[in-house]
């Protein structure tokens, strides 16, 4: 379904995708920016493209896949659930490029060295792609909608199913927030059985009174 260019500055969901789409699309030039000054053009890019594939891949919104599917709904009408397919296939294709060819692009930030984590450890990190893909592919759903109708009251989809995107996004949130957690215990070094010592009471401290 092609959208109508001499009504879609009226509509106040499309007014909305558009400033969502300007601001993602500011952000992601901004982060290129700042890691082509620190690492270089091509290590920077290259960085920016796993960040970008992070949170298409790990992250139950599909804000980093918006960037590619808004325009291509816009320019060719093809709905942004199908194009959604696209940025999935590119997102891991770009992946095992990277793994096989530049895979210490990964250690540049905390973010691509956690994506490295959860693509090396298929069990049970692999359920976080699961989940987000479950959200991003509901959300996508309601922003095909929101470029169908031209307000918030006519979008029957979202008022029917948004309960369900938003129980899957916050579990997906969850479990990623506790896979930062436990990779940032592990990055620091910091030994589990110290906690387990805490917590049972024992000495911690090196016998120190």
């Amino acid at each position: 379904m092609s959208v109508d260019y001499k009504k879609f500055h009226k509509g106040q969901t499309h007014r909305e995708l558009m400033y969502k789409f300007l601001l993602l699309l500011g952000l992601l030039i901004l982060y290129f920016c700042y890691l082509s000054y620190e690492y270089g053009l091509l290590t920077g890019g290259l960085v920016a493209a796993l960040t970008w594939s992070f949170f298409v891949l790990c992250t139950p919104i599909a804000d980093a896949g918006f960037l590619l599917d808004f325009p291509i709904r816009l320019i060719f009408g093809i709905r942004m659930l199908y194009s959604e397919i696209l940025v999935w296939i590119t997102a891991i294709s770009l992946n095992a490029f990277v793994l096989t060819y530049s895979a210490q692009s990964y250690d540049k930030t905390i973010i691509t060295s956690l994506l490295l984590k959860i693509i090396v450890t298929p069990y049970p990190y692999w359920g976080v792609v699961i989940l987000s893909g479950i959200g991003t592919f509901l959300s996508i759903y309601f922003g095909d909608e929101m470029l169908d109708v031209f307000r918030h009251r006519d979008r029957v989809k979202y008022h029917q199913h948004g309960f369900i995107f938003k129980v899957v996004g916050l579990i997906s949130l969850f479990t990623l927030i506790c896979l930062a957690y436990f990779f940032l215990l592990e990055s620091l070094q910091i030994e589990h059985d110290v906690f387990s010592n805490f917590v049972n009471g024992n000495d911690v401290g090196g016998g120190l009174q």
